[in-house]
C-alpha cells in the first residue's frame, strides 16, 4: 500500500490511491488527517482532492488509511467518555472539514457499552458442526495466518472491503500479540480441526493495566452459528475473569452483531461515520 503525504502549516494528511471499491471503481483515500484549525485543514484538503482528480479517480474516502484493515472513520456522537484503544479519535472541527468540501456519509458505525453483571452468559446450544476453544497460546504466526484465511473470505461481502496480503496482515497483527490475553482469543473449530470462526477480545488498556473492561473487538465466522456462540463465549468468559465491562466496538450500522449488541442490552455511547466524494463531471 503506497500513500503519498501532505504536510501544511497547522495540517496534515496522506493519499492513497489505490484503495477500495466504490460504486465499481477503484476510490482514492485520504487518511492520516489532522488540522489546528478549519482553515488549515480546508486548505490541505482541498489540495489532496486536486491531485486525486489529476490521477483519474473519480471517488474518494475518508478518513481512510488505504483501506479498512486500517484506521478510518470519524467519531461523530459521543457520551464524553475516553477513547478505549485503538479507537478511532479525532476533533470535532475535522469532521466538518470534509463536511464542507461537500464530502457526505456513505457507512455509519458505533460501539456500545455492557455491564457484564447484565450478560446473559447461558451456553449456546450444542452443535454438532464446530466447537468453541479458546487459544492455547502456542505459534501466533501460525494461528494468525489461519485467521487471515478466515478473514479474507468473511469480510468479502463487506462494504469497501479490499483483500490484504496475509504478510501484511501478519505485520499488522504480530505487533499486538503482546497485549493480547489467550484467554480472549477464542476459536470455533469444526471437527476436522479446520477454523469456522474466530473472536477478539482484548483489554481496554488505556484504562491503565488494571482495567476492568474489556474490548469485543473482532470476531468472524464461516459457518452458520459460529457467531453467535462465540459472542455468548465471550461473555461467558470476559465475566468468569473478573471484568465488568464489556464494549461492543466499531459496529457496522446494517451489521448483525449490532443486531445481537442490542439484543444483549448494550447501549450506544458512541457513534461514527465514513464520508465519501464523487467527483463525478
Amino acid at each position: 500500500m503506497t500513500k503519498k503525504m501532505l504536510k501544511a502549516e497547522g495540517a496534515r494528511l496522506s493519499i492513497y490511491l489505490d484503495g477500495p471499491d466504490w460504486e465499481g471503481e477503484t476510490a482514492a483515500t485520504i487518511g492520516d488527517f489532522s488540522c489546528q484549525s478549519p482553515e488549515a485543514g480546508a486548505t490541505l484538503l482541498s489540495d489532496a482532492i486536486s491531485e486525486i482528480r489529476a490521477a483519474g479517480r473519480r471517488r474518494i474516502l475518508g478518513p481512510m488509511s488505504g483501506d479498512t484493515w486500517h484506521s478510518y472513520r470519524f467519531v461523530t456522537d459521543s457520551d464524553g467518555s475516553p477513547p478505549f484503544l485503538l479507537e478511532p479519535t479525532n476533533a470535532p472541527h475535522e469532521r466538518e472539514v470534509f463536511h464542507a468540501a461537500g464530502f457526505t456519509p456513505v457507512s455509519r458505525y458505533f460501539s456500545s457499552r455492557l455491564p457484564l453483571a447484565l450478560a446473559d452468559t447461558t451456553p449456546s446450544p450444542p452443535t454438532d458442526a464446530f466447537a468453541v476453544e479458546v487459544w492455547d497460546g502456542e505459534d501466533p504466526e501460525g494461528l494468525f495466518r489461519q485467521v487471515h484465511g478466515v478473514s479474507v473470505r468473511a469480510f468479502a461481502g463487506n462494504a469497501f472491503y479490499k483483500p490484504i496480503a496475509e504478510d501484511e496482515f501478519l505485520a499488522m497483527y504480530m505487533p499486538v500479540v503482546p497485549m493480547m490475553k489467550r484467554e480472549l482469543i477464542l476459536f470455533a473449530r469444526r471437527t476436522d480441526g479446520s477454523l469456522a470462526g474466530f473472536l477478539f477480545a482484548i483489554p481496554n488498556y488505556a484504562e491503565g493495566p488494571e482495567t476492568r473492561t474489556v474490548i469485543f473487538k473482532t470476531y468472524a465466522s464461516l459457518e452458520r452459528g459460529a457467531g453467535r456462540h462465540l459472542f455468548h463465549a465471550c461473555h461467558s468468559r470476559c465475566r468468569t475473569m473478573g471484568y465488568e465491562t464489556i464494549i461492543h466496538a466499531l459496529i457496522h450500522d446494517a451489521n448483525q452483531s449490532g443486531d445481537r449488541s442490542a439484543e444483549a442490552g448494550a447501549e450506544v455511547f458512541r457513534r461514527y461515520e465514513l464520508l465519501g466524494l464523487r467527483l463525478d463531471g
